[in-house]
């Protein structure tokens, strides 16, 4: 399996490009792909049919999801609750008009008659890039879902139906899912995340935090491996530890223009980002001083 080259600082659209279109969704990615990224981070929910698909929530979002007769009220169904049958009756292709959601992302495009992708569908979508798998799991009991490794499982089987598994990634906050791919299928890229909320054994399957975060991520997935932080929880210093280890260092979400200067002269390696046309511009920055 021949992997995608990314260059040295990877611009990832975060689920598409959610500042500029509607997230994880087919439509979204195309547009997002046609930016110029070099990869689209997304995230993976499993219906109770067995069908993995895109979503961020574990249940559908009241400033997201409508049907023919309106919005939905109050927190939606679960995604694990609902066939892809039903599930595909909700429109997701704009935000609530008047929603803190729709204030916050003021650029938004919203595309009406669009519904929640499946992965065949979203790696489709996202040809010929990476597309980055969030296995969204919650080892401390906040929302049921399939395990880690089922879902692993069916993410990795789908990119292998789809032949796409060279530019498959996986992500996880939990270590659980990672520890399965690193198992099973060592040849997909993992990326681990963290923040501070989840930078704890709860989360790292068992692992108790070793003298900073990277050198914990380090021990457990090895040199090479992403470590995608919070982007507010780093300094230049962890960047520079995260290096010595041999980790390549991709922060979320950032969207302001500074902070991403910053991060890039801290030497990240790259950024996730809402706003993928303003990294990509920021980007071309930085190479214009090479």
């Amino acid at each position: 399996m021949q992997k995608i080259e990314i260059p040295r600082i990877e611009i990832q659209g975060h689920r598409g490009a959610r500042g500029l279109w509607p997230e994880n969704t087919a439509e979204g990615f195309r547009r997002t792909v046609a930016l110029g990224v070099d990869s689209i981070e997304t995230d993976v929910a499993v219906t109770a049919d067995g069908v993995a698909v895109l979503s961020h929530d574990p249940a559908l979002h009241p400033d997201m999801a409508r049907l023919d007769d309106g919005w939905i009220a109050g927190p939606g169904p679960a995604i694990g609750s609902m066939t892809l049958a039903r599930l595909r009756r909700y429109d997701v292709g704009r935000l609530r008009p008047g929603s803190a959601l729709a204030a916050r992302f003021p650029r938004l495009v919203g595309i009406d008659g669009l519904g929640t992708p499946t992965l065949a569908e979203g790696l489709a979508a996202s040809a010929p890039v990476v597309l980055d798998v969030e296995i969204k799991t919650f080892p401390d009991g906040k929302y049921v879902t399939a395990s880690p490794e089922t879902i692993v499982d069916l993410v990795v089987a789908g990119a292998v139906a789809a032949g796409a598994l060279a530019r498959l990634a996986v992500r996880s906050f939990d270590w659980r899912g990672l520890r399965h791919l690193r198992l099973h299928y060592p040849a997909v890229s993992c990326a681990v995340l963290t923040s501070p909320e989840t930078s704890n054994a709860t989360w790292w399957d068992g692992i108790q935090p070793g003298e900073s975060v990277a050198a914990t991520v380090a021990g457990f997935a090895g040199a090479g491996t992403t470590w995608a932080p919070e982007w507010t929880s780093i300094e230049a210093a962890d960047v520079t530890r995260a290096h010595a280890l041999g980790l390549r260092v991709v922060p979320w979400t950032v969207n302001e223009p500074e902070a991403m200067r910053r991060l890039l002269a801290w030497g990240c390696d790259g950024l996730c980002t809402d706003e993928p046309d303003v990294a990509l511009a920021i980007r071309a920055e930085f190479s214009s001083r090479a």
